[in-house]
């Protein structure tokens, strides 16, 4: 998971990842994001260098599911434990499952994972944490955590962000070119307060914790959004989150282009522009345990 992100700094390990505005405001880019995503997603669960087909998946800081579904559609022999710290993201999960028939292969469980002992999520031999590891405030007791619950053999999977998902061209909007890079920036300083690891490279603290690193994978996202309401409404709900957590850092003139963006009624919305685009990274280490 991921991951349009401007993150809260009290999720602990959920998979909550935006500032303000609501639980379902918050629910919703993660769907979307999922949505936009699903592509790349299954690119990296592919990928994985599994030495046998798992049958048992811990998805942590599930969110609403992005991973957990592919995961399910990856291996479908496979049942997953989806852990989360928000009760309303482990309902919509649940309720998508339904919808999917495949809730007999799934088992939320709800937890804070900055507590010191963690719910038994059994014996997964693959662990799965997309944009989720950054939220723990002590990440190196979670990677050794997840290490010894793992079979000898096992492999966990990291997936982080390199930060929110671009979508407008450099020049716009034309009363105020490079708009998105301003707020882009705003919002990383306002968020390296509250999550220095968000970004990090997770290669040496897996070592760290004792595991071996068999791989890591780069994949660059660049979907063109033209004929995309989908993405439309990504970009909107994206751009509305990170108003919320930086728009006091904002100069007069910035606020007033970035509303004429986000209201739907304005000839200048986000929602009617043709030359949208989604661009950003993901990067996935596959670690085993030895």
């Amino acid at each position: 998971m991921t991951h349009a992100h401007t993150h809260a700094p009290h999720h602990g390990a959920s998979h909550g990842h935006h500032h303000g505005h609501g639980a379902d405001g918050q629910a919703e880019i993660l769907d979307l994001d999922a949505e936009v995503l699903a592509e790349h997603t299954a690119s990296i669960t592919a990928w994985l260098p599994l030495q046998t087909s798992p049958h048992h998946i811990v998805d942590l800081g599930c969110g609403t599911g992005a991973g957990t579904f592919a995961l399910l559609d990856r291996f479908p022999d496979a049942h997953v434990t989806a852990v989360d710290a928000s009760a309303e993201h482990l309902q919509r999960l649940r309720t998508k499952a339904c919808a999917l028939g495949v809730e007999e292969r799934v088992r939320t469980v709800q937890a804070d994972l900055d507590q010191a002992a963690w719910p038994d999520l059994g014996s997964p031999d693959l662990v799965w944490a997309s944009a989720s590891m950054h939220h723990m405030a002590r990440p190196d007791h979670a990677l050794r955590t997840v290490h010894d619950a793992l079979a000898p053999g096992s492999l966990f999977a990291v997936v982080e962000l390199a930060g929110h998902p671009r979508f407008l061209p450099a020049d716009a909007p034309a009363e105020r070119p490079g708009l998105e890079e301003r707020l882009h920036a705003a919002a990383d300083r306002r968020q390296a307060e509250h999550m220095p690891h968000r970004g990090a490279d997770w290669g040496p603290m897996l070592t760290a914790a004792g595991f071996t690193v068999e791989g890591e994978r780069t994949i660059a996202v660049n979907l063109d959004g033209t004929r995309s309401e989908t993405i439309g409404r990504y970009a909107t709900s994206v751009l509305l989150r990170i108003r919320g957590a930086i728009a006091d850092t904002l100069t007069a003139d910035d606020v007033t282009a970035l509303d004429r963006l986000l209201d739907p009624d304005s000839p200048h919305s986000i929602l009617r522009r043709d030359d949208l685009a989604v661009r950003t990274e993901r990067t996935v280490w596959a670690a085993r345990r030895n």
